[in-house]
């Protein structure tokens, strides 16, 4: 039965192998296990209560916000990756890295930010009133941005480059003698472009709409801001306001159903865009926009990169310059050494295992090596609210039962020794983002010749002398690529920290947000250009894998 299990001759390094890597996988999942489990039993009493009060519009905020963010996406990265690709627009070479800039961008920040310059007693009003004698709000009418709509459009603003960058590589893939043939048959440009190149790109669309839709889903901070009730302000305010975990597990279980099944096709994003054809010039010739479309493209992509991430980060140095102070940067040193000694321990930890995992993928000889990798990668899919909840649920019995242990040896009580400290913090972080570095490690492996892992083969080594000599040297930038997305990465989260930080633990993104929801963002304007400093690391590592 073990020789059918393991699908090789078995030896008992084998089974113990087999037994470890399916104890860290089940360790990884067995937070959202837990959840749905007690999200299942949860009382039904104060569940029905929210469905006839507010779950309805809960539900509805939360699918109308998704459809809303997915649909201007589309719009800002569609055409702006079509107007770069198909027209000779002016600076060219630079928007095609700055159109990138805006997911270095919390949207939080740009949701405080735009608030305090188009609200009532902002700059833009203010200027209004003055210039045209406005006395009241009755004598003109202005847009609110604290709307499901201005939420959608903030949201949308740095969750574009995700559909740019994919459609745009997607087409780079494509030979633009397709269109060419078109025109040969009396089809025009454009026609050309909704009926053969449009087609084409689909699946990279979809692929970038389902990466948006998790990571709105995912969104706490800015809808909570701008007072738009979602499942996700519902998790939290179920906890903390009912004080009933159960019931919270439940909407969490919901949520998080809501975007599981994107897992998959995010995961096939990576594989399908690989090449680039670098035929943009070709492309190019076989338009001869008027000069109107020329200007609208430009002046599209640019404001873009203006609202997106220029603007922003002007006003957050205005800030800093006219707010910041010697105390100010003290607390700021303090906080963030609290952000880069969580970060860089969530990094390393996913970095060993993301090494376990796809060398046993790469060596074992078992029936399911493949299903290790691939389940510790679903955490990308949890939005950090349902992770907090899932991990208080699974640790918080856990302290009790230590509690019990200790108690009943006469032994002091060790306290919250799991739920209570940064090891939750740091839990949260590896199951999140294992998938970036899985993902990483991943890709760099399978761009080893397997010529040369047989050439050591035939000398000799066995697959720890490979391991060693072969592939980590040749993983090294692949390595040091996947400890910087998940540092980056742990150093923005929110959510997670949110709920799961011990007592007087502030990192850079809790700091900012409780400032942010005191509105007084101005004091720590220095910390949010640091992280969006940190933001950009990714990004310049993926223009440059575009690039290559």
């Amino acid at each position: 039965m073990i020789e059918k299990l393991v699908g090789a001759r078995f030896s008992v390094n084998t089974l113990l192998t087999f037994l470890l890597i399916s104890l860290l996988t089940l360790a990884l999942l067995m937070p959202v296990l837990v959840m749905f489990y007690q999200g299942a039993f949860a009382p039904f009493s104060l569940f029905s209560h929210l469905w006839q009060t507010v779950l309805p519009q809960y539900l509805s905020n939360t699918v109308w916000l998704g459809f809303n963010v997915v649909m201007l996406s589309l719009l800002f990265g569609g055409l702006s990756a079509l107007f770069l690709h198909f027209l000779p627009i002016a600076g060219a070479n630079y928007l095609r890295w700055l159109l990138l800039l805006p997911l270095a961008m919390p949207a939080y920040l740009i949701a405080y930010l735009y608030t305090d310059l188009f609200d009532y007693a902002g700059l833009i009003q203010r200027f209004l009133r003055a210039t045209f004698d406005w006395q009241s709000p009755n004598d003109y009418w202005f847009f609110d941005l604290r709307t499901l709509g201005g939420a959608s459009v903030i949201i949308a603003l740095v969750l574009f480059p995700y559909v740019y960058m994919i459609t745009r590589t997607a087409l780079e893939n494509l030979d633009p003698k397709l269109l060419q043939a078109s025109q040969s048959l009396g089809v025009s440009p454009w026609r050309g472009i909704k009926r053969v190149i449009l087609p084409l790109v689909r699946p990279a669309l979809a692929v970038s709409a389902s990466l948006v839709l998790m990571e709105t889903l995912a969104d706490f901070a800015t809808v909570q801001y701008f007072a738009v009730n979602t499942l996700t302000t519902a998790i939290y305010d179920t906890w903390l306001g009912y004080s009933d975990l159960a019931t919270a597990n439940a909407l969490a279980s919901i949520l998080l159903l809501l975007v599981f099944f994107v897992v998959v096709l995010e995961q096939k994003s990576r594989s399908k865009l690989n090449a680039q054809s670098q035929n943009i010039a070709l492309a190019q010739t076989l338009f001869k926009p008027h000069k109107l479309m020329l200007w609208f493209a430009t002046a599209f992509c640019w404001l873009l990169v203006i609202a997106g991430f220029l603007l922003p980060l002007a006003l957050l140095l205005v800030m800093a310059w006219q707010y910041s102070d010697s105390q100010q940067l003290s607390l700021l040193m303090t906080i963030g050494g609290n952000s880069i000694y969580v970060a860089g321990i969530a990094a390393t930890v996913a970095l060993l295992l993301a090494i376990v995992f796809t060398f046993y993928r790469k060596f074992s000889l078992t029936t399911f090596r493949q299903f290790p990798l691939g389940l510790s990668s679903l955490g990308y899919a949890i939005p950090g609210t349902v992770l907090a909840m899932a991990l208080l649920s699974t640790f918080g019995p856990i302290d009790f039962w230590i509690n019990d242990i200790a108690a009943a040896f006469d032994l002091e009580r060790p306290g919250l020794v799991l739920s209570g400290t940064i090891f939750a913090v740091v839990f949260a972080f590896v199951v999140r983002f294992m998938a970036i570095a899985n993902g990483t490690i991943n890709t760099g492996i399978d761009q080893i010749p397997d010529n040369l892992i047989k050439a050591a083969k035939s000398l000799g080594s066995g697959h720890f002398s490979i391991l060693r000599r072969v592939y980590l040297p040749l993983l090294k930038p692949s390595l040091l690529v996947a400890w910087l997305l998940v540092f980056v990465e742990a150093m923005k989260e929110l959510p997670a920290v949110l709920l799961l930080r011990p007592f007087n633990f502030e990192t850079l993104s809790t700091y900012i947000y409780q400032l942010i929801s005191d509105e007084q963002l101005e004091q720590g304007a220095l910390g949010a250009i640091l992280i969006v400093i940190f933001g950009l690391i990714p990004i310049i590592w993926l223009n440059r894998k575009q690039e290559v």
